[in-house]
């Protein structure tokens, strides 16, 4: 979405300069605990917003920075050699799940932002009693990218779902009446794009995986009554693309 906006910013004569929080995660060895000393990902601590406020103020400034990637893998973030710098009617673009929250960016006036909330409510029934919870489809996506570009299974992503959830409850949802704009990223046919990627992840969580078995078997359930749709009629810029690979906006992954 971010990247889609940006083009269409360029469009209109502005500058786009999309930014990722993703890439001011902190090195997961300095990330804040849980009292069960878990890594807290989700909290606003797990941002590096010491470092992120001061290339904010340094880009604002007219400075070239020298920007972070986060590797995902390594959990580090790295330097790829990659630098921004504002020119003339430049807009910066940020992406994070904290957007919505002051805290983030202190450094900047609030008259100088323009907040717009992304989410996936999806609009789908089975019939007048059963309804496909937002939630699932959230999760389906979120399971399908972790296959994809994390190195994680299903039965990980099914284990920290409940703390992705917390998160929302704390860092993401008090915040959404503060949005200036809210866009709805569901499309219609996804649940049959995304049915073949996560079939083979959710049949592959184990009996012992407890909890995060029978939601399996019940996600399972919901797909066994999807025809799937072969996603390379998925245009190369749909949102999608960022779950199941193939995006045109390769930067974005």
């Amino acid at each position: 979405t971010a990247q889609r906006l940006s083009i269409q910013m360029a469009v209109n004569g502005l500058r786009p300069i999309p930014i990722s929080m993703d890439d001011y995660y902190k090195n997961r060895v300095d990330s804040p605990r849980k009292a069960d000393g878990s890594y807290d990902f989700e909290c606003l601590e797990a941002i590096d917003l010491e470092l992120f406020n001061e290339h904010l103020q340094r880009l604002l400034a007219g400075e070239k920075v020298k920007m972070p990637k986060y590797n995902f893998r390594t959990g580090c973030r790295e330097y790829r050699g990659n630098e921004l710098q504002l020119q003339e009617n430049s807009v910066l673009v940020i992406e994070g799940i904290h957007g919505l929250n002051e805290k983030l960016t202190p450094s900047v006036p609030a008259e100088h932002k323009i907040k717009i909330y992304v989410s996936a409510l999806t609009p789908m029934s089975f019939d007048e009693y059963n309804r496909i919870h937002t939630t699932d489809m959230r999760l389906l996506r979120r399971m399908v990218r972790d296959s994809q570009f994390r190195s994680h299974d299903a039965e990980t992503t099914l284990r920290t779902w409940s703390d992705v959830r917390e998160g929302e409850e704390k860092y993401i949802f008090p915040y959404q009446s503060s949005a200036d704009i809210i866009f709805n990223t569901t499309l219609i046919y996804e649940f049959a794009v995304l049915k073949k990627y996560a079939e083979p992840l959710l049949r592959a969580v184990p009996q012992s995986a407890g909890m995060a078995y029978t939601t399996a078997r019940r996600l399972l359930n919901i797909l066994s009554y999807v025809k799937p749709l072969e996603d390379e009629v998925i245009p190369n810029n749909s949102i999608l693309r960022e779950f199941i690979g193939g995006s045109v906006f390769k930067d974005a992954l």
